[in-house]
């Protein structure tokens, strides 16, 4: 797509790791604001030049009078008292004057103690009202200043400075409150969206069915007239592999693109969102319109990453309104990229782990076979050679006996098949590896008519299935291999077990013992296989094979393995 009228937005990866830093952060950087707010009301506290009344309580004009008044009424007391006091005859006129002195002065400070109380009285009412005011919640209730003679308006001054500073801090606060609702709502949004998304994901069936549901799901929640995913192949193409909204014609234009040269590739190199204004461009580019209208759609290609790699991209066409809305959400649509990025990785690693679950199947179908159906199928071989030497001597009594040993060992491999095909397992009873080793000593001994020795001290009570399935088959192998090569006459078989979980199979026999081209293994005929899969066998079960032979001297096996002593499986437990 073109790079015309682009607009480059550097994002930072968002990882999940850096949930809890982020919150961090972000309460740091709300206590710093909160801080700042202070200060901030602080200092404008400091610009209005406030300045604290020198005094609080200022007594009224009339009350200096009384003062004044009663001052001086106190002092003609005090000086007729002692001029009488100073004379032994005291004139006639003293004692009226006295007695007037002391009514007019008693008034007076009746008067002053009414004018007290009543100042005392309205400061209380006033108090009482604004202090009833905020309780009901009206923060810009102030105490009243009835005249400029008024003897408490520096206290009054003070409370009212109070109230004007604790209406600021309320606001802030408010204003603080609303802001983390709207985070707190703006993060619900993001949850909401990314459970979706993460919903999407989780119910996919395969990576294109996963990314049908992201697109769709993405699609409702942006309101995007069309979203596409690209991603990244080996040839450095960015390949669009999944699309909704556009038309088929447009997809097929769109198929291919190279990755440094157009805004998607831009947005992949950078690891970085990148919203393209004009699809107008995009549309020249390709020769035909996206829409019917082009002028009002933008695109945004935000990357899909996975640990620091960048698998692709994935685009949202909008319009120009509905991008308004998804400018700060930037950081959801990196995030919600990362999620698509890590569930494309997810199913590229179960891609690759179905694909070796099938590789390991075969190889275990493989191995079944040789260890079952084909060993019986050599031995299938081996009585027609007979009875061919039978027919060609003429001995009708040796013939049927070869024809009842030939029809035996063809049930014996219908009954094989028919095991693994349903069972696709080693044929055992469920009574422990030792019962099912003693069943395949015991055929072995009546194919062959060797001298055979099995001698078990296996102090284990259980093991798991599949330890039991490669041990039986890696005795199977040794004993079909002693019957097809070695000539034995004498074979003895040791299975031994500690409790601490040391377990140990030995396979001994006196035939002609091992060359070297049972080193070699033919891939096409499938000859001299045994060994190998004996070895790989062991290998599933953390254990090794020892062989030591001498030409002409046999051949010993030893396979040594550890267990858990007490496993803890389903089998363990009471159904």
């Amino acid at each position: 797509m073109a790079q015309q009228n682009s607009i480059h937005i550097p994002i930072k990866a968002v990882d999940n790791t850096g949930n809890d830093s982020e919150s961090r952060n972000e309460t740091a950087t709300e206590d710093a604001s909160t801080s700042n707010g202070r200060e901030e009301m602080k200092e404008k506290a400091r610009e209005d030049n406030y300045q604290i009344p020198e005094e609080l309580i200022k007594l009224p004009l009339i009350a200096r009078t009384v003062f004044s008044i009663l001052f001086i009424f106190f002092v003609i007391i005090g000086a007729t008292y002692f001029w009488a006091v100073s004379h032994d005859e005291a004139p006639t006129w003293v004692a009226p004057l006295m007695t007037f002195l002391w009514v007019v002065s008693g008034v007076g400070v009746l008067g002053l103690l009414y004018l007290m109380w009543r100042q005392f009285n309205l400061f209380c009412t006033d108090l009482t009202d604004w202090a009833n005011g905020l309780l009901q919640g009206d923060l810009s209730s102030r105490m009243l200043i009835r005249s400029s003679r008024c003897p408490s308006e520096g206290l009054r001054m003070h409370v009212n400075k109070i109230s004007e500073d604790y209406e600021s801090l309320a606001k802030f606060e408010q204003q603080r409150f609303e802001r983390q609702a709207e985070r707190i709502e703006q993060k619900k949004y993001y949850l909401d969206v990314l459970y979706d998304v993460s919903s999407t994901i989780n119910k996919s069936n395969n990576l294109e069915d996963l990314l049908q549901r992201f697109l769709h799901t993405l699609r409702k929640v942006v309101k995007a007239e069309a979203a596409t995913v690209r991603l990244l192949d080996k040839e450095n193409q960015m390949r669009l592999v999944a699309s909704i909204g556009l038309s088929d014609e447009i997809i097929a234009l769109e198929d291919t693109l190279p990755a440094p040269d157009c805004l998607c590739g831009k947005a992949l190199i950078d690891a970085s969102v990148m919203v393209n204004t004009n699809v107008t461009q995009c549309a020249l580019t390709v020769g035909q319109n996206f829409f019917e209208s082009d002028e009002d759609i933008e695109m945004l290609a935000i990357p899909l990453q996975y640990r620091g790699k960048t698998l692709g991209v994935y685009n949202l066409f909008v319009h120009r309104k509905d991008h308004d809305f998804l400018e700060g959400e930037h950081e959801l649509l990196v995030s919600i990229g990362q999620h698509l990025g890590m569930a494309i990785e997810q199913a590229g690693v179960e891609e690759d782990a179905r694909m070796l679950s099938i590789i390991e199947e075969r190889t275990r179908m493989a191995h079944e076979l040789h260890d079952s159906l084909a060993q019986t199928m050599a031995s299938l071989r081996f009585k027609v050679r007979l009875m061919d030497d039978s027919l060609n001597q003429g001995d009708e009594e040796v013939i049927w006996h070869e024809l009842e040993g030939l029809e035996s060992t063809i049930d014996e491999a219908y009954a094989e098949l028919r095991s693994l095909i349903t069972h696709f397992r080693a044929p055992i009873d469920g009574k422990g590896v030792v019962r099912a080793v003693e069943r395949v000593v015991g055929r072995f001994k009546l194919e062959t008519g060797a001298d055979t020795f099995f001698y078990h001290n296996w102090n284990l009570k259980t093991l798991s299935r599949d330890t039991e399935v490669e041990v039986i088959r890696i005795v199977q192998e040794a004993l079909a291999n002693i019957k097809k090569h070695a000539n034995a006459k004498n074979v003895r078989i040791l299975m031994t077990s500690t409790e601490e979980g040391h377990c140990s199979v030995l396979v001994e026999d006196d035939g002609v013992g091992l060359n070297d081209e049972w080193s070699e293994q033919n891939n096409e005929t499938g000859d001299h296989l045994g060994l190998s899969i004996m070895n790989e066998r062991a290998e599933r079960i953390n254990g090794e094979i020892q062989f030591e032979s001498d030409g002409g001297e046999g051949t010993l096996l030893q396979l040594n393995f550890d267990v858990d002593a007490n496993p803890v499986t389903l089998n363990t437990f009471k159904k």
